[in-house]
């Protein structure tokens, strides 16, 4: 049995917005006074109050008997921005509180249940109340919170549990799959609290004491949170850091009546249940640090899902590698070895990309230059049907044919590569990869032209330069009898920004009356004049662990690098 509340009672099928619940001003809250296990907590709860961020927080209890902590939760933790005044403020919100009440078989069970929804009904707050035992109550908002994320209703509101509280079962296993259960509705920087963990009644060390639950479960979880009580505590409390994972699908057929499923979003909820996600590699030295460091930052803020990012480490200093991780959140890091016959200690880490192909573990990557700025779901690109063909890749908008040197056949930009790697590797292999390379080591564009002269010959598929924009606010917008061919209105919303041409350009170049302004990278001393997107570029490296590089205090290098330019 469910009870729930609302102005009018919202559903799955029609979402009710919560910003205009109103408090009761006539609330009046009726509780068992010998039952007051709560209380003495009220204030390390209120401390936790400012870490939930979400403006429209969702709560969860598991064994909430007459609803006292559930009162005081959804009275503190939900504001009305109509009451305060602060559009900042947290509002509406929806609790779910989740107790057996002996399945309302008894006239005690059923007496607490009417003095729950009594007592959550004079908040004036959205609530819930099922009348389950834990786990199916836990499988029932499970299946829920999944719906939720293949509906095409953009009203819909977002999956998952801001706080959660466990109090229900005192027995180990018990504690332990509710834990389980609700970890996977735990958002982001969820707080979640487990009581008893000091419950004096058996010993602590016996399965009938939940302390053993909570502890297998810190243990298993270890490195997915943040623990903000020390172990004396009488209660466990705990900030996630881990990304939400339900870890498994429902039977979409069965639920279609509840839900209109929006089929382009059900591949990705295949890859999140069973485990698999999108590998992005990058190849970088000391002087691409930065910028390497945009392309993961804004590849994960328009990604989501689970991402795989290997950097192929053409020179990083550790201090490099501290300020990457420091950038985002990894959850996991490790190295693998460098390949033998290596091209990129021979001949430069121009030719990671071609090495990579041995040393990565999986077979299917994105390649990413570290000079690109991701602007949309890299989830649409990785998707892309290869139809047989080892790699696919956007043409090249300064040389859509080639250049001098290479067959006019169309050509393409190596910046961005979608790569069936165990293709590669049973066609051509890895050693016709390196010897093609070593042939062309002095070619003009080095591995793009080695790997246009490898796969060039009608074995690549052709992406939209959506993917893959370059020459921005420069050459792409100067005719040329090659180019009419392209579609260049594709790069007019681009998801990739490929900022081409060299970090610094010569003087020769910056003084060049035919091609003004000239193409550069923002992060060299004459930035990327023209480009469009080259302020978008710094905001984003604002948010990494390079803020502050674009201040008149930090461009004593670019300085640096412009009296070269100009000697």
């Amino acid at each position: 049995m469910t009870s729930s509340f609302s102005p009018s009672s919202p559903t799955l099928e029609e979402p009710q917005p919560l910003d205009n619940v109103q408090p009761s001003s006539q609330s009046r809250y009726h509780f068992t006074e010998t039952q007051d296990w709560f209380s003495h907590n009220i204030p390390r709860w209120t401390s936790f109050l400012p870490l939930v961020t979400s403006s429209h927080p969702r709560a969860l209890e598991i064994g909430s008997w007459e609803g006292r902590s559930a009162v005081w939760l959804v009275t503190h933790l939900f504001k009305d921005t109509a009451n305060t005044g602060d559009d900042n403020a947290k509002h509406g919100g929806e609790i779910v509180c989740i107790d057996h009440f002996e399945l309302l078989r008894t006239d005690a069970g059923k007496a607490r249940f009417e003095l729950i929804n009594q007592n959550l009904h004079a908040t004036g707050k959205p609530f819930r109340v099922l009348s389950q035992y834990s786990v199916p109550a836990l499988m029932k908002l499970l299946e829920e919170e999944i719906l939720l994320s293949i509906s095409t209703r953009t009203s819909v509101r977002t999956q998952g549990f801001d706080w959660i509280y466990i109090d229900g079962s005192h027995e180990a296993d018990d504690t332990l799959l509710d834990a389980e259960l609700a970890w996977r509705l735990a958002r982001k920087d969820a707080m979640v609290i487990f009581d008893d963990y000091h419950w004096p009644e058996e010993p602590e060390e016996s399965m009938h004491h939940p302390k053993r639950g909570i502890d297998a479960f810190l243990e298993l979880h270890r490195g997915e949170y943040e623990r903000l009580t020390e172990p004396g505590h009488y209660q466990v409390v705990v900030r996630k850091r881990s990304e939400m994972r339900m870890g498994f699908l429902v039977d979409i057929e069965q639920k279609k009546r509840k839900v209109d499923v929006d089929p382009d979003m059900m591949p990705m909820q295949i890859d999140k249940a069973l485990g698999y996600g999108m590998h992005i590699a990058l190849a970088v030295d000391s002087a691409y640090a930065m910028p390497a460091a945009v392309v993961i930052l804004s590849t994960v803020e328009h990604t989501p899902g689970c991402i795989t990012f290997y950097i192929i480490d053409c020179g990083l200093t550790d201090e490099d590698q501290r300020r990457l991780r420091a950038s985002i959140s990894i959850s996991g890091s490790r190295r693998d070895g460098d390949p033998g016959n290596s091209l990129t200690k021979d001949l430069g880490a121009a030719w990671a990309k071609l090495d990579m192909v041995e040393v990565l573990p999986v077979e299917r990557v994105l390649y990413l230059d570290a000079d690109v700025l991701v602007r949309d779901d890299l989830r649409k690109l990785w998707n892309t049907d290869l139809q047989g063909l080892p790699i696919a890749a956007a043409p090249d908008v300064g040389y859509p044919m080639g250049h001098d040197g290479i067959q006019e056949i169309p050509y393409f930009n190596a910046g961005v590569l979608l790569m069936d790697l165990a293709r590669i590797r049973s066609g051509s292999g890895i050693a016709g990869l390196r010897e093609v390379g070593r042939k062309m080591k002095d070619s003009k564009f080095r591995d793009q032209d080695a790997l246009n002269a490898i796969f060039g010959q009608n074995n690549w598929k052709e992406l939209s330069l959506k993917w893959n924009a370059q020459g921005l606010g420069t050459y792409a917008r100067y005719p040329a009898t090659e180019r009419a061919s392209l579609q260049l209105d594709s790069m007019m919303d681009p998801g990739i920004v490929h900022f081409t041409g060299p970090v610094n350009p010569s003087l020769e170049a910056v003084l060049h009356d035919d091609v003004q302004p000239p193409t550069a990278k923002p992060w060299g001393y004459l930035g990327a004049p023209g480009h469009p997107f080259q302020d978008e570029w710094w905001e984003v490296c604002e948010r990494t662990s390079w803020k502050g590089a674009r201040s008149l205090n930090s461009r004593k290098e670019s300085m640096e690098e412009m009296e070269r330019a100009i000697n």
